[in-house]
């Protein structure tokens, strides 16, 4: 039974602990003095830390794969300003030691109440055909219930057990806003893109006790695997219009925005470039939750600058903590300039 989580590593720092965790990632490195270790990647649903296993691990780490629980025993330590493991023990678990929800992060919303939401948008939809195309993903059993389950992520935004499902519905609340701003947009072109833009991502991903890529997800990605699937859909559609369809799968295939990101097209119509910024806006925002969530979880200053967030090549700061901790930027300029290099 699972009772210790990486949520509550910064209250047992320099503490030995015995618990289970999801290994997300494995690797044997070399020691500056010669000689390797066993690098981890260890997680749960609260979240994920380093782990390293210095000696004695030869045998142990042909034991177990990535995506397997293992049972360690460990002393929560910090290095760099980082709380990680330094293992002792470890061993692959048993099925019966644990329940597979313990070791992936799971969304906090009701799951029923945000297919509501879905529902509630999707009745207010006109277009006929794009109402069709939706319905066909929605209602299919499969990709309906892979939808209230999958990750949007393996690891960057959205990367819970429901993700897709928060990020679909925020960015629908999100278009419908937009759409009555600029009148000349297709409203339901643009719930369409929102809600069929990462489809494929129902195909790329696989979560268990950990999120990582099925195969068909790493040799295609989910932008080429969802506008297949959309195409699929389409032609089984009776008179869904050549323009529409066109357009549909430009707005699937810009999402991203740029070609240095993975987009195979840039955003042409004013709706697609609309979806673009929606989406990386709602991904932007739950990155920055995630990342002063770590900081308060890790026991730093909420008030304070976070680590670096590579996701966003910055370092970010908790507004609100800042404001109610009192504080003032430095005369002359604000506190969120970065520090001069040194010569």
């Amino acid at each position: 039974m699972k009772d210790f989580y990486v949520a509550d590593a910064a209250h047992k720092e320099n503490q030995a602990i015995i618990s289970y965790f999801a290994v997300t990632a494995k690797q044997l490195r070399s020691k500056r003095e010669g000689g390797e270790y066993l690098a981890l990647t260890l997680a749960d649903r609260t979240g994920q830390f380093d782990a390293r296993m210095w000696d004695n691990f030869a045998d142990v780490a042909a034991s177990f794969n990535v995506g397997d629980v293992v049972k360690v025993q460990a002393t929560v330590c910090r290095y760099s300003e980082k709380l990680q493991l330094k293992i002792d023990k470890l061993r692959l678990a048993a099925p019966a030691e644990f329940t597979p929800g313990d070791f992936v992060p799971t969304t906090e919303k009701d799951i029923d109440a945000l297919w509501g939401q879905l529902e509630s948008i999707l009745s207010t939809m006109a277009d006929r055909h794009l109402l069709a195309l939706v319905r066909s993903f929605v209602d299919d059993p499969t990709f309906g219930q892979a939808l209230r389950q999958a990750p949007a992520a393996k690891s960057m935004h959205h990367a819970f057990l429901g993700g897709m499902l928060v990020h679909v519905v925020s960015m629908l609340g999100l278009c419908d806003a937009v759409a009555g701003h600029y009148p000349h947009i297709h409203r339901d072109l643009l719930l369409t893109g929102a809600l069929l833009h990462d489809i494929g991502k129902l195909t790329e991903l696989s979560w268990s006790t950990s999120f990582d890529y099925t195969m068909e997800g790493q040799m295609l990605g989910h932008i080429t695997i969802g506008v297949g699937q959309i195409d699929r859909k389409i032609a089984e559609i009776a008179d869904f219009p050549p323009q529409l369809r066109i357009l549909v799968l430009h707005m699937v295939l810009s999402h991203h925005g740029h070609y240095e990101y993975g987009s195979p097209k840039l955003p042409m119509v004013p709706e697609a470039v609309l979806l673009h910024y929606i989406d990386d806006m709602d991904a932007k925002m739950q990155t920055m939750d995630v990342e002063f969530r770590k900081a308060a979880q890790a026991g730093r200053d909420a008030a304070a600058m976070t680590e670096w967030v590579r996701a966003m090549e910055r370092p970010l700061l908790n507004t609100r903590a800042y404001l109610d901790s009192g504080r003032t930027p430095p005369e002359g300029g604000s506190s969120l300039q970065p520090e001069p290099e040194e010569d």
